[in-house]
């Protein structure tokens, strides 16, 4: 069941994404853009937790990439204020 609801989460990133990259298309703006990339990282990490067999205390690659689309959500906020 826990692997089924990581695929969903994952799915449900996905989606985000795919809505964030509509929008930069349409207005171009760097801020939807990098949110679409944020919830693809997002999305790929729920993806790989559902995948590993047992993850444990000592794999840690799959948060730092957490970590990373967290990072650039917060970039893209904070570069969107500062103009």
């Amino acid at each position: 069941m826990q692997e089924f609801l990581m695929g969903a989460t994952a799915m449900g990133c996905w989606v985000a994404m795919l809505f964030f990259l509509r929008f930069w298309r349409e207005t171009g703006d760097r801020l939807f853009g990098m949110f679409s990339a944020a919830f693809l990282l997002l999305g790929m990490t729920r993806f790989g937790l559902a995948l590993a067999h047992e993850p444990s205390e000592g794999e840690t690659y799959l948060y730092w990439v957490r970590l990373a689309a967290y990072l650039l959500i917060l970039v893209a906020i904070v570069n969107k204020n500062r103009n």
